[in-house]
């Protein structure tokens, strides 16, 4: 018996996964179940010129000598139709067998089958590897034809051919056609085999069937919990139809047992942790990771863990990262929000030189930075410096009418401890 593996192109997902097949191609296999009302023809055997021909093949072949077989029976011109289509079909095994040959074996194994003149288990055989060797030769529509006809003249149902079936016909865009032989194949497979999931849910994905895609992808963690990868795409299907709680919990069951393992998933987990209202926890996930080095230590990745302290009110931790972060991108910005934050801890003096390096670094809305130093001045009994401030933020029109409010408060404060401004 000689078999031959086919490389199946991989079915794209918009997570990276894919269903990756083959096909076992054999010159021998098990006799065809018949359909009913089917009368089985009589078996034929190769007339005797022939027959010697084919056994010399036979022995070439035997000594793994595939060219040589194949010089003899191209040599063989037999004028019985019986005889004609079963050198064909000879032919196109041994082609099948040879790398890059495939397309050449298709021609010889159809016009072995066309007539119909073959026994029954040697028609059933051709008929699948036509199909097989379809797929190889990304003839999609073919191969559909033919693992049809096999089907329609074996009555025989098959996991893996309903498995390539589904394949075929997302390789030939035939999206709406997939998600049937992959449920029967699905059903029909003793040990549950992920391809006809993943070739399922990728037909309803690229569909943009959003419920059904999710639907599929409950199945495969069911159905392979060990499988970590299928954890986090759940995770990630919930969030296309904003299920942001059964998000969070499958995130957070994927991180418990360890399947988290990209950057992008502990991220997603601790956005999902805000959205959810957990906003420390998100800080300290991605502070944990930033440290052990999953997470990128960089000024984008800080500010964010800042934001996640901002909210959960721990003001402190939150300007103590911005400051890190503007140590690493000069961004004004981080340094202005460093600065709110320390005014809101009451670190007025902190605030004050994270808000002056704010400026000096070119921060937009200068005023209400200026507005911001005022109040900080103030509050640390700087009035001089607080009268300057408010002087600055009254250019800013949005800001005139709080500023001038200030200015004689800051005024009086100055007068009362003896300050000439």
């Amino acid at each position: 018996m000689m078999k031959r593996t086919f490389k199946m192109s991989a079915v794209a997902l918009v997570l990276g996964a894919g269903a990756i097949l083959s096909a076992p191609v054999a010159m021998a296999q098990s006799a065809p179940v018949i359909c009913p009302g089917y009368e089985k023809g009589k078996t034929t055997l190769v007339g005797e010129r022939t027959g010697k021909k084919v056994q010399k093949a036979f022995e070439f072949y035997n000594q793994d000598l595939v060219d040589d077989a194949l010089n003899v029976l191209y040599e063989i011109d037999p004028s019985d139709d019986f005889d004609k289509a079963y050198v064909q079909r000879f032919i196109g095994n041994l082609l099948a067998s040879q790398e890059g040959q495939g397309g050449k074996a298709l021609g010889y194994l159809v016009q072995s089958v066309e007539p119909r003149v073959l026994n029954d288990i040697e028609h059933s055989q051709t008929l699948k590897l036509l199909g097989d060797l379809s797929m190889q030769e990304e003839k999609y529509t073919d191969a559909i034809k033919w693992y049809g006809k096999w089907m329609d003249f074996t009555c025989k149902t098959d996991a893996d051919v309903y498995t390539r079936l589904a394949q075929a016909y997302y390789e030939s865009k035939q999206l709406d056609k997939m998600v049937e032989p992959a449920d029967k194949a699905i059903a029909l497979y003793e040990e549950p085999n992920k391809n006809p999931y993943v070739l399922k849910l990728t037909s309803y994905y690229e569909r943009k069937m959003y419920p059904e895609t999710v639907a599929v992808a409950e199945d495969l963690v069911r159905t392979f919990p060990e499988e970590g990868t299928w954890w986090s795409r759940l995770g990630f299907f919930y969030l296309l139809v904003e299920d942001y709680k059964k998000g969070l919990s499958t995130f957070e069951l994927a991180y418990n047992q360890g399947y988290l393992e990209k950057e992008n998933e502990i991220k997603t987990l601790a956005q999902l942790y805000q959205t959810n209202g957990m906003p420390y926890r998100a800080a300290k996930l991605l502070e944990k990771h930033m440290k052990d080095g999953l997470v990128k230590n960089d000024a984008d990745m800080l500010a964010n863990i800042a934001n996640a302290y901002h909210q959960a009110k721990n003001f402190s931790q939150a300007a103590g990262l911005y400051a890190q972060a503007a140590q690493k991108s000069s961004d004004p910005e981080h340094y202005r929000k460093q600065g709110t934050l320390l005014m809101i801890a009451e670190d007025y003096k902190g605030a004050i030189k994270a808000l002056e390096n704010a400026l000096e670094r070119g921060a937009d809305d200068p005023e209400k930075i200026h507005f911001s130093l005022m109040e900080a001045n103030f509050y640390a009994g700087d009035f001089k410096a607080a009268y300057k401030h408010v002087l600055e933020a009254k250019k800013d029109r949005s800001l005139r009418r709080n500023a001038a409010a200030w200015e004689p408060y800051i005024k009086e404060k100055a007068k009362n401890r003896g300050i000439n401004i």
